[in-house]
């Protein structure tokens, strides 16, 4: 039987322990941050939007090879193939695989980008 605890409290961490503690020989525990949230992903892809719908300095990118120049400029590991058409085109990333405070970063990291490059953000659109 699989056990997830997600860390809010003493509590928690008790209970976690009393599981340790019951647990039978070669059990396996694995202790990781959260994982994004939805909401940050939906966060993410608006954002992108918004940086490819701007096109900052002339740079025509659709959403999903702006996140992996994104993700690249953060240091995770993402590469560039070159496609049958000859143009190139990331592999090798997925954001999903991001915790909280990874994903935290990643949009922080874009938001700085946008400042620079004059972004308008849909989320301050009034209409």
């Amino acid at each position: 039987m699989t056990q997830t605890i997600i860390l809010r409290g003493q509590s928690q961490r008790d209970f976690a322990k009393l599981l340790i503690d019951k647990a039978p020989d070669d059990a396996v525990i694995a202790i990781k941050p959260a994982s994004r949230s939805g909401d940050q992903n939906s966060k993410m892809w608006a954002m992108l939007s918004d940086v490819s719908r701007s096109k900052p300095n002339g740079l025509v990118h659709t959403p999903e090879v702006w996140k992996a120049l994104f993700m690249h400029s953060c240091g995770h590991q993402v590469q560039f193939e070159n496609g049958l058409d000859g143009e190139p085109f990331p592999i090798g990333f997925q954001s999903s695989r991001l915790n909280k405070a990874q994903m935290a970063e990643l949009i922080e990291w874009i938001y700085a980008y946008g400042s620079q490059g004059g972004i308008l953000w849909s989320e301050n659109y009034e209409g």
